[in-house]
C-alpha cells in the first residue's frame, strides 16, 4: 500500500510543520489489531511517561509516540528484528496508528539511533525503574540478580570469551546482570564487556544503586539502633555470589542475602525435616519438607541454613542473612530464583533477547582491567604440562612385569620403568617452571597496557539499552494482562498463550467522533473458554478509560458477536 497521507508527508518534509496527530477511519478485519489490546497496560506501565523529557525527534511525519507506541507494539507481535518488516504490510500496520503506512526498515533504523544516540535511554530506564519500585512497594523488597551471557557471533570485535553454560562452551559474549522482583518482572540491567564477576557488580554498581533507589527503607542509623527493625531489602543469587566476606558486607549495611550453599557438606538426619506449608510465588501452596540450622561461616559470620529434603533424597542448601522470617518465606524466596531464568527463557524465545541492534562498537574504558593474554597462555601451558604428567604418573602406576622373572624380561621392564621415571621428573620440573612463571605474571592488566593486537572494542550499547528498556515495559505489560485473564482460567500456564493469540489476531476499527470512542473489536478466538476470558479482558481494559495517545478518542474493547 503506497502513502495516501500526501498532504500531511508534504507539511513536515518540505514546510517542517510539526506532526499530524492520529487519524483513525473505520475498517475491518485488520491484521495484529489485537495488539492494540495491550496500549492501555502499555501506558500503565510507562511507555510514553517522560519521553518528552529524555528524548527528542527532529520534525518529521512520524510522532514521537507513534514510534514508541509501534516498537512496542512489534515486541508484542513477536517481529523480533526490525527487517523482518519487510514481510509486514505497511498500510495495515499503519490503520493500528492513525497513519496511512508506517516507517520502512531503513527509516525506523534511523529513528531508533537517533532517539539512541541523542537522546537518554539510560536515564529514562532508571526513571522508569523507581517508578515501577514505587507503585509496588512490595516487590521492590527482594531482588534477584543474575548474569546472562549474550553471545556474539559477528565479525565487527574480538570480545573475551565467556563460557555459555546452555551450550557447554567458551564463546565470545557480553554479559548482561539482570535485576528481577520475585515474580521474573524486570527493574533494570547492567551490561558488562568484560566480566569482573557477579560479586564486584553487586558491590560496586547494583547494590549502591538500590541503595538509593529502593523506596520505604528504614535509615540505616535507625536499623543499627533497633534489633527489631527487619533489613532493608533482600538479594537473591546463585552460587557465583557465595563468598562469606560479602555476605558479612552486606549485613552490615542491613541487606539481607539468599544464596544456594557451595559447600554443603555431608547430609543431615531425616529426621531433622518437618513438612511445612510453602506459598510459593506464582499464589500456589506446597508441602515441603524442611530443617534449619546455623552455621558459622569461614568463622565470621552466623547464618541460617535451611535445608528441602526432595523425593529422591537429595537435600539442597541454602544460606541466608534474613534472620527475621520465617524459614518457609525464605525457602519460597530462594526457589523464586526460577522465575527469573524462566524469564531469560522466555524473552530469548519470544522477544529475541540477545538480537543486535545495530553493529555499532565503542571503546573501552583504558582503566578497564582484563584478563592478561600472557597470563592466559602460560596459564594454558601449565593446565597443558599438568595434565600429560598426570597421564604419565597413571601408565607408570599401571606398569606391571607379567611376564615369567627372567633376566630378559626383567631387564626390558626396569628399563621401560627407568624411561617413564626420567620423563615423568621432567615433566615435574617443567611444570613447576612454568607454575613459577604464571605466578610472576599479573593476571589482570589495564586495557591501556595491553598491546594494539590484543585490544579489543565493546559492542555499542545505547541502541541495545533503549529496545531492552522497550521490551521489559512489553513483557511487564504483557504480565499484568496475563494476571486479568488468568481470574478467569482453570489452568494459570496458558495465560501467555492466550494473550499471544490475541497479539497475533484481526480486529476491527470503528471510530466515532461523536461519542469520542474508538472501538477495538476482535475477532473470536478458536473456542469458548477464550471467548468468555477476553471478555472479561475487556471488561477489565474498559474500566480503565484509556485516551489513544495524540487523540480525543477513548478506547473501548469488545469482541464480534
Amino acid at each position: 500500500m503506497g502513502a495516501t497521507d500526501v498532504i500531511g508527508r508534504l507539511a513536515t518534509s518540505i514546510f517542517g510543520c510539526e506532526a499530524f496527530p492520529p487519524v483513525f477511519a473505520g475498517c475491518h478485519d485488520v491484521s495484529n489489531a489485537g495488539v492494540l489490546f495491550a496500549l492501555p497496560a502499555l501506558l500503565a506501565v510507562g511507555l510514553l511517561t517522560h519521553t518528552e523529557r529524555y528524548f527528542r525527534l527532529p520534525c518529521g511525519f512520524y510522532r514521537m509516540d507513534t514510534i514508541f507506541m509501534f516498537l512496542a507494539f512489534m515486541a508484542l507481535a513477536r517481529l523480533k528484528t526490525v527487517e523482518s518488516l519487510r514481510y509486514c504490510s505497511p498500510g495495515e500496520w499503519g490503520k493500528l496508528l492513525g497513519i496511512d503506512r508506517i516507517p520502512e526498515a531503513r527509516t525506523l533504523r534511523e529513528k531508533i539511533g537517533v532517539l539512541s544516540h541523542e537522546g537518554e535511554p539510560e536515564a529514562w530506564s532508571g526513571e522508569l525503574c523507581r517508578e515501577w519500585m514505587e507503585q509496588e512497594p512490595d516487590a521492590a523488597g527482594v531482588f534477584y540478580v543474575d548474569g546472562h551471557v549474550r553471545v556474539y557471533h559477528g565479525s565487527q570485535t574480538e570480545l573475551p570469551r565467556h563460557y555459555v553454560s546452555r551450550e557447554k562452551l567458551c564463546l565470545r559474549a557480553t554479559v548482561d546482570y539482570w535485576i528481577n522482583a520475585m515474580d521474573g518482572r524486570p527493574f533494570f540491567v547492567v551490561n558488562k564487556a568484560v566480566d569482573p564477576g557477579l560479586l564486584q557488580v553487586l558491590e560496586e554498581e547494583i547494590v549502591p544503586r538500590l541503595e538509593r533507589e529502593v523506596p520505604g527503607q528504614p535509615a540505616l542509623l535507625e536499623l543499627m539502633a533497633s534489633s527489631s527493625l527487619p533489613h532493608r531489602f533482600t538479594l537473591v543469587f546463585d552460587r557465583e555470589g557465595y563468598s562469606p566476606s560479602f555476605m558479612e558486607r552486606m549485613r552490615a549495611k542491613k541487606i539481607a542475602c539468599l544464596t544456594y550453599n557451595k559447600h554443603p557438606g555431608v547430609d543431615w538426619p531425616e529426621v531433622e525435616f518437618r513438612r511445612h506449608r510453602v506459598r510459593l510465588a506464582d499464589g500456589n501452596v506446597v508441602d515441603m519438607m524442611l530443617a534449619e540450622r546455623g552455621v558459622l561461616l569461614a568463622r565470621e559470620l552466623w547464618v541460617r541454613e535451611i535445608r528441602k529434603l526432595r523425593k529422591s533424597g537429595r537435600q539442597t542448601s541454602i544460606l541466608a542473612t534474613d534472620y527475621t522470617n520465617e524459614c518457609e518465606l525464605v525457602a519460597a524466596a530462594m526457589f523464586a530464583r526460577w522465575s527469573q531464568e524462566n524469564f531469560f527463557g522466555y524473552m530469548r524465545q519470544h522477544y529475541n533477547l540477545d538480537r543486535l541492534i545495530d553493529y555499532a562498537t565503542e571503546e573501552v574504558s583504558e582503566t578497564t582491567r582484563v584478563v592478561n593474554p600472557q597470563y592466559r597462555e602460560t596459564d594454558g601451558e601449565v593446565r597443558k604440562t599438568v595434565n600429560l604428567l598426570n597421564r604419565k604418573r597413571k601408565e607408570f602406576g599401571a606398569l606391571m612385569l607379567h611376564d615369567t622373572i627372567e633376566p630378559g624380561h626383567v631387564e626390558k621392564y626396569q628399563q621401560a620403568k627407568a624411561e617413564l621415571h626420567e620423563e615423568i621428573l621432567a615433566l615435574e620440573h617443567e611444570a613447576a617452571e612454568l607454575k613459577a612463571c604464571r605466578k610472576a605474571t599479573p593476571k589482570h592488566v589495564a586495557m591501556a597496557d595491553l598491546p594494539g593486537e590484543d585490544r579489543f572494542r565493546r559492542l555499542a550499547v545505547q541502541s541495545k539499552h533503549f529496545i531492552d528498556t522497550i521490551k521489559m515495559i512489553a513483557y511487564r505489560a504483557e504480565t499484568a494482562m496475563a494476571t486479568i485473564v488468568r481470574e478467569k482460567m482453570s489452568r494459570h500456564n496458558d495465560a501467555r498463550s492466550l494473550l499471544r493469540a490475541v497479539y497475533a489476531t484481526e480486529a476491527d476499527l470503528l471510530p466515532d467522533k461523536n461519542a469520542g470512542t474508538l472501538t477495538v473489536r476482535l475477532h473470536q478466538l478458536a473456542n469458548r473458554m477464550s471467548g468468555e476470558t477476553l471478555r472479561h479482558l475487556c471488561e477489565e481494559l474498559n474500566d480503565t478509560m484509556t485516551m489513544f495517545p495524540g487523540t480525543s478518542l477513548r478506547l473501548v474493547y469488545e469482541l464480534v458477536s
